[in-house]
């Protein structure tokens, strides 16, 4: 029976990392287009699209929180490892659990704030362009911060 669960938490892990993958693959290809269309038609045309420059700046943040969910989910992310090059394995371990709670605790607030600050632009109708809600735009903040959370909080109880 730990055999079949094994195999459908494989299966649901690469499911979700083709997700993750297909969709930054996605809004990076949308973005550049976008943004290089926007040059050429300026440049040679003058013209562009009016809230071009918008959705570009909102498919940054997007790449940014699914790029930094996949570098999570390998522990791939930015850390300072200083003090594990001078310990043992032991402590090692230790220090590695310490870092992955404390990435989580961080990762937890700025997705708890970031719900709120989400939640305050969907109360007060914000625009971000185009008729787009801004909540819809900014919703990666928490969503990408709560999945690093965790990630690492998993990561901490399962390190051996």
């Amino acid at each position: 029976m730990p055999s079949i669960e094994k195999a459908l938490t494989d299966r649901l892990l690469a499911g979700i990392r083709f997700v993750e993958s297909g969709l930054l693959v996605l809004l990076l290809s949308t973005m550049i287009l976008l943004a290089a269309y926007q040059v050429v038609a300026r440049n040679f045309f003058d013209t562009g699209i009016l809230w071009g420059d918008a959705l570009v700046r909102v498919l940054v943040l997007w790449v940014t929180f699914v790029g930094a969910t996949i570098a999570s989910r390998n522990d791939e992310h930015i850390r300072i490892d200083l003090l594990t090059r001078f310990t043992g394995e032991r402590s090692s371990r230790w220090l590695d659990r310490f870092r992955s709670l404390f990435t989580a605790f961080v990762a937890g607030l700025f997705a708890w704030y970031s719900f709120e600050f989400v939640r305050l632009d969907y109360q007060d109708s914000i625009i971000a362009f185009a008729s787009v809600p801004a909540w819809i735009c900014e919703a990666v903040m928490p969503v990408g911060a709560g999945l690093i959370c965790l990630r690492y909080l998993i990561r901490a109880l399962t390190i051996r």
